[in-house]
């Protein structure tokens, strides 16, 4: 295992990759222990439109996938799949899984527990695997950018209300390409 996680942080750090290092959430945690980073984490459904257009045309952008290759680790979560995850010291399934080949499957109690309620919606954790923030929705390239950034930087920790946010997102200059 110790293995697995030396190679996924070695393979992480080159900077012209063709694709986001997907992990798992138990092995970012577990990355999280030798290299702290923060975690972005993708909840999609097999069924979501706007989750396989995140795929095609943020994801696979090329300054979007450099960017969280080298500053986050990046966890791609099926939010009705039927993987065990332990954190926060308890394990979250989806006891109610049937194996779908199309179509909506219950919920994962991890989906539940992180209250998300949109697909695809992107979650940020601390270094320490706390949640920080949920991102609802869609984002292209020039979007997600903010909000990676945003969480790179610690900026939203000076934020007091959804004004302030407002003169982030005003002020911000994106420089990904579409």
């Amino acid at each position: 295992m110790k293995y697995i996680i030396y190679l996924l942080l070695f393979s992480s750090t080159f900077s012209y990759a063709q694709s986001i290092n997907w992990l798992s959430f138990n092995e970012a945690l577990e990355a999280q222990k030798i290299k702290p980073k923060k975690i972005i984490m993708d909840v999609y459904t097999k069924w979501c439109g706007p989750c396989k257009m995140m795929d095609k045309n943020t994801f696979a952008n090329r300054d979007v996938l450099n960017y969280i290759n080298e500053n986050f680790y990046a966890v791609k979560f099926n939010g009705e799949g039927n993987e065990k995850i332990n954190f926060f010291d308890q394990e979250f399934t989806n006891p109610e899984f049937i194996d779908r080949r199309k179509g909506r499957n219950s919920t994962h109690q991890l989906t539940k527990f992180l209250q998300v309620d949109v697909y695809p919606t992107i979650i940020f954790f601390s270094e320490e695997g706390d949640p920080i923030i949920p991102v609802k929705g869609y984002l292209n390239p020039r979007e997600i950018e903010l909000y990676l950034k945003l969480i790179k930087k610690g900026d939203y920790f000076a934020f007091r209300s959804e004004d302030d946010f407002e003169k982030y997102k005003k002020y911000f200059r994106p420089k990904f390409r579409n």
